[in-house]
């Protein structure tokens, strides 16, 4: 899906990744923002405490230069991080969430899980290291988590999915058995702060963590 080609657009659907009170904040962040190349596409919609955010699967605006992204506020910086986090590139991708993954704030949630089903291992791998609370029972990392996973069934349902196909296409080889990929190591992770968040066990839509039943739950 390709979002509307007018400026004035594509600001207002940038925007509404971020709850209604950070627009202002919104909209200086997207400022300092090169054009982009091409218009973001494929949205997604998730609830944030109660707020219905939609945020786009890829943007391709080039990078602001290092000195208008330290000229932000903080709130504004992790704004254009979540931002980027979204970008085209992998590699970008990673930078941005690395700068992200240990917030407290609960809007940079679904910019996290959204990474934890695309294929960079890498990614991965730094969202396991950025999340140290979620493997912790009573944390708020994992309280954080498990409240947005519980708001948001399909999405986190999806998120399952896509991590399986992913390792079925592309880390098989290296990962044999699906619960020693650390996508699934991620995802029993959440489902366990999910668990603790409402009380019971969260329903599966991946391969149990410690059996090769290759992708028929993708």
């Amino acid at each position: 899906m390709q979002l509307p080609q007018d400026p004035s657009n594509v600001v207002h659907v940038l925007a509404a990744a971020f709850p209604a009170r950070l627009a202002d904040d919104a909209q200086d962040v997207l400022a300092v923002m090169p054009d982009a190349r091409s218009t973001p596409v494929m949205p997604f919609e998730v609830e944030v405490q109660g707020e219905t955010l939609t945020i786009p699967s890829r943007i391709y605006n080039e990078e602001p230069a290092a000195t208008l992204q330290r000229s932000l506020t903080a709130t504004r910086q992790v704004i254009l991080h979540c931002l980027y986090s979204r970008h085209s590139d992998g590699l970008v991708r990673q930078r941005h969430l690395e700068q992200i993954v240990s917030s407290d704030e609960p809007w940079v949630v679904p910019f996290v899980v959204q990474l934890a089903g695309e294929y960079v291992l890498e990614i991965l791998e730094a969202i396991m290291q950025g999340l140290p609370g979620l493997s912790t029972p009573g944390s708020a990392q994992r309280r954080q988590y498990g409240e947005f996973i519980a708001r948001n069934p399909a999405f986190f349902a999806r998120t399952e999915r896509r991590v399986v196909s992913y390792w079925s296409y592309y880390y098989r080889w290296k990962y044999p058995v699906f619960g020693t990929y650390p996508g699934s190591v991620l995802l029993e992770a959440f489902r366990a702060a999910v668990a603790e968040q409402v009380d019971r066990p969260w329903p599966r839509h991946t391969p149990p963590p410690l059996m090769d039943r290759g992708t028929e739950s993708a």
